[in-house]
């Protein structure tokens, strides 16, 4: 599907194909340097962490999916990459229903969510049973731990996280984590998500392009240039899938195009 977009800088018009990625061509041609004006559009836009706390306490989570994402299905192998029993790291996991579809097959998960009330409906949802634990090394948080399933779900602030508290992990899927902190902090992200990748780690990370002009976020617009610019020093990186994902609430948003972009992202050998 072809859509019009508006370029003010150059004052002309552009076709792209949205599922075909064309978003930075058509970016370098309008003169935005590396998509710079794009996300300053977004650049001061912050999320307090009782502010995603409030969204779970009044169930204002239409983040949430209620089935395995579709991507994850998708790219699984390419994650597991012929391995058994992985380790897979969830940020910002909320209640997603993939961490128990991968504990079903064998893998290990561990979260980190900073709402109680989301790790608690996780295990309440899935009927499964839990432990409750504080975190010595964490000071005020939390870890939830299943009883039939090895899922371990840290209510914590993420970038009090670290590879000392869990370890390092064979595969990640974000989903909507680096969407959804707030764009100055990416840096910080990028680095403790570097520090928990083993050397074999498969990390799928899904983003989201659309015009930031008519939307705040989040979730946060991520082009492929900031994504490579992030993890591309240390890592390779992959863009495997881009498709057109614009329902009706995200037209509600005030949008008009949104694409979605799913990258494979793995340590490299040098």
């Amino acid at each position: 599907m072809l859509f019009v977009r508006t370029c003010k800088q150059a004052g002309f018009r552009f076709l792209f194909k949205s599922n075909v990625g064309l978003f930075q061509a058509a970016a370098s041609t309008c003169g935005l340097s590396n998509v710079s004006i794009m996300l300053a559009q977004q650049a001061d836009r912050v999320m307090a962490l009782e502010e995603w706390e409030e969204r779970w306490q009044e169930d204002r989570i239409g983040f949430h999916q209620p089935h395995v994402h579709k991507m994850l299905e998708s790219h699984i192998d390419k994650v597991l990459a012929g391995r058994t029993g992985v380790r897979f790291f969830f940020p910002l996991c909320g209640k997603a229903v993939d961490m128990k579809w991968l504990a079903d097959m064998g893998h290990s998960v561990v979260g980190v969510e900073i709402s109680e009330k989301a790790i608690k409906q996780f295990f309440e949802d899935n009927n499964m049973t839990y432990s409750e634990e504080p975190v010595p090394a964490l000071p005020g948080a939390k870890v939830f731990k299943g009883s039939e399933r090895n899922i371990s779900l840290y209510q914590s602030d993420l970038y009090n996280f670290s590879s000392a508290i869990g370890g390092h992990f064979g595969a990640i899927w974000d989903r909507g984590s680096l969407v959804a902190i707030n764009p100055r902090d990416r840096e910080k992200y990028a680095a403790l998500i570097i520090s928990l990748m083993a050397k074999d780690c498969k990390y799928l990370l899904d983003t989201m392009l659309y015009n930031p002009e008519l939307y705040e976020g989040p979730p946060f617009l991520v082009p492929d240039d900031q994504v490579n610019s992030l993890f591309g020093k240390s890592c390779d990186v992959e863009l495997l899938e881009s498709f057109d994902s614009l329902t009706d609430r995200q037209r509600g948003w005030g949008l008009d195009y949104l694409d979605e972009r799913v990258h494979l992202i793995t340590p490299n050998s040098i």
